[in-house]
């Protein structure tokens, strides 16, 4: 494996020491299901529509990159949703590795997809491989020593058109954790079994009053619980964090485009506001809304986010007669379908009306027939209504 960040080395030891993520292996597939690792979900939520499959194929068969897959927990459902699917996925961190075939192994990941390489290189070094029509790179390119150029080197694999997903740490939410990190380090306490050790005496030690241990205790101490957690938290020995203007400086870096973040409801300020002050935000242009709840929200501890190669040309669908003609496939990530009551795409409680759920699975059994060729009792206007409505959703995928 050739080394091109000179972050990696050490990096690659500290996941030997602690393969992340924790997420404990499992006989079968995993459970439910993440959005953003379908990529049909994602593609759709990018693009606003679904280029057709290939005749004979059960699904669309995309090319699939999990950059910096850690311990497979993304690699398995990257897998499992995206069936006949090419996955490949990569990581500098043998000790993680290990881990995601096993993993992978239990799960039969492999089974469901055309093909599946789990591979010890870095993201640096891919060349040959792609284009991609899917990359995924959680919590990877914060911890390069330059996480530009792993942005331009993932840039380089993605296909005109296509979608990188990507999660970095955000400097607001991270204001206690960047201060119990220096804290650490001026103790000495090493990214090891001993730093471990002390970081936890500390949050022991430290008064209950103390601003660092109110806020692990309130709102960390159980998702580190787990030691490799809490390593990757407050151990880890490289790490970048960026505001908002930093980040989108970031991508510019990159010359993508930025298509959204996969979070969206954080991002909205009804969230935070009513009245007269959400009257005030909504004038705002949607990267000023964003700096307003960027403001406002000091527990915002990371940015999840859409990037393509390519301006984003997003169809609206306001004209009936060219929805019309759409074909359409209901979303994979869906908890009790087929019903009125489900589990939307973010696992939330969705309801339906029972005239929805009837188009929805009258397109399931007829997917090659335009919306206005379906053989309902229900006329054009009120298919398009219906049809954009769970578009919205997430329920249903539009098929150009």
């Amino acid at each position: 494996m050739s080394v091109s960040d000179a972050a990696t080395p050490t990096v690659s030891a500290f996941y030997d020491r602690f393969p992340y993520p924790g997420d404990p292996l499992q006989d079968g597939p995993p459970p439910g299901y993440n959005w953003r690792w379908c990529v049909d979900s994602a593609w759709a939520c990018v693009h606003g529509v679904l280029p057709p499959a290939h005749a004979g194929d059960a699904g669309r068969c995309w090319n699939v990159l999990d950059a910096g897959c850690g311990t497979g927990v993304s690699t398995d459902y990257l897998c499992h949703l995206n069936p006949g699917s090419r996955v490949l996925a990569v990581d500098i961190s043998p000790g993680s590795l290990a881990v995601a075939r096993e993993r992978t192994h239990r799960s039969g990941a492999a089974s469901k997809v055309s093909e599946l390489r789990i591979e010890q290189r870095s993201l640096l070094d891919l060349e040959g491989e792609g284009p991609f029509d899917y990359i995924n790179s959680v919590g990877v390119l914060h911890h390069l020593r330059e996480p530009e150029a792993g942005l331009q080197a993932l840039a380089r694999l993605l296909r005109p058109g296509g979608v990188l997903h990507l999660f970095l740490y955000a400097d607001a939410g991270r204001w206690e954790i960047h201060r119990t990190q220096r804290a650490l380090r001026l103790l000495s306490a090493g990214t090891g079994q001993e730093g471990l050790r002390i970081g936890r005496e500390l949050f022991r030690v430290l008064p209950e009053s103390n601003r660092l241990r109110r806020h692990h205790d309130q709102r960390w101490a159980l998702d580190t619980t787990a030691d490799v957690n809490f390593a990757d938290m407050y151990l880890h020995p490289q790490e970048t964090s960026y505001d908002l203007d930093g980040l989108m400086r970031f991508v510019a870096s990159a010359e993508l485009s930025f298509a959204g973040f996969s979070n969206p409801q954080v991002w909205d300020p009804a969230r935070l506001l009513h009245g007269e002050l959400l009257e005030r935000a909504r004038e705002l242009s949607p990267q000023q809304q964003w700096a307003l709840v960027e403001q406002l929200d000091p527990d915002i501890s990371h940015f999840e986010f859409f990037l393509t190669k390519g301006a984003i040309e997003r169809p609206s669908w306001s004209d009936d007669s060219a929805l019309l003609q759409c074909r359409g496939t209901v979303s994979r990530c869906l908890w009790g379908w087929p019903s009125t009551e489900l589990l939307g795409p973010d696992l939330m409680p969705l309801s339906i009306q029972a005239e929805d759920l009837g188009l929805l699975q009258v397109w399931e059994g007829e997917p090659s027939l335009g919306l206005g060729d379906l053989p309902l009792a229900m006329d054009a206007a009120e298919r398009c209504s219906r049809a954009r409505h769970l578009a919205g959703l997430g329920v249903l995928h539009l098929v150009a």
